[in-house]
């Protein structure tokens, strides 16, 4: 093994760890928003999720984490990836824009009573912004998982947890730990 990796692997490791610490200061925020998802999933509702690149595979893996279950044996709970039907992707992207895939999902599938997560590093995808707005004019809770200043989705999320940090990676990084701990908290509330 060379010395240059070595470093460059604890460098990679100090940033994480760095990021993670910063983020406890949300502890409250995420227990907040724990409650309000098992809330309306004990209600009725349900979670619908999204982002894009390694956001679209986060939310694909918290759905079926809710969907199955994390670790604790449960009930399977109502929760959708909108990241995974390529056929309406791809129509929709195809007809009315790349910009529109979450907002006509979200059109189509997302009530009142229902949570909806956008994902994104920058909080300014267009596509999770404007999913997010949609979810707000139908009236239901919105929770934004960013990074950075948080964009324009912390602006118009109900909830906005945004990690302190620039760099993707370790925001991705937060991003599955909260989404494993909302997993958990979830778990506990069956």
């Amino acid at each position: 093994m060379s010395n240059e990796n070595l470093k460059k692997i604890e460098s990679i490791f100090k940033k994480h760890q760095d990021t993670i610490q910063k983020s406890t200061s949300l502890i409250p925020q995420i227990s907040e928003v724990a409650s309000l998802i098992k809330k309306i999933l004990h209600s009725g509702g349900k979670v619908l999720i999204f982002g894009n690149g390694g956001s679209a595979s986060d939310s694909q893996h918290i759905a079926a984490e809710i969907v199955g279950r994390f670790v604790k044996e449960r009930k399977g709970l109502p929760a959708i990836a909108l990241t995974t039907d390529t056929s309406i992707i791809t129509a929709v992207a195809n007809d009315y824009g790349y910009e529109h895939i979450f907002s006509r999902q979200i059109e189509a599938l997302c009530l009142k009573n229902d949570v909806v997560i956008g994902i994104s590093t920058s909080g300014n995808s267009k596509n999770v912004v404007k999913g997010l707005e949609k979810a707000n004019a139908l009236g239901a809770i919105t929770i934004g998982l960013t990074g950075g200043d948080g964009g324009l989705t912390k602006k118009i999320s109900t909830h906005a947890i945004v990690i302190d940090s620039n760099e993707t990676a370790r925001i991705q990084e937060a991003h599955i730990l909260i989404g494993h701990i909302l997993c958990e908290l979830i778990d506990e509330g069956e």
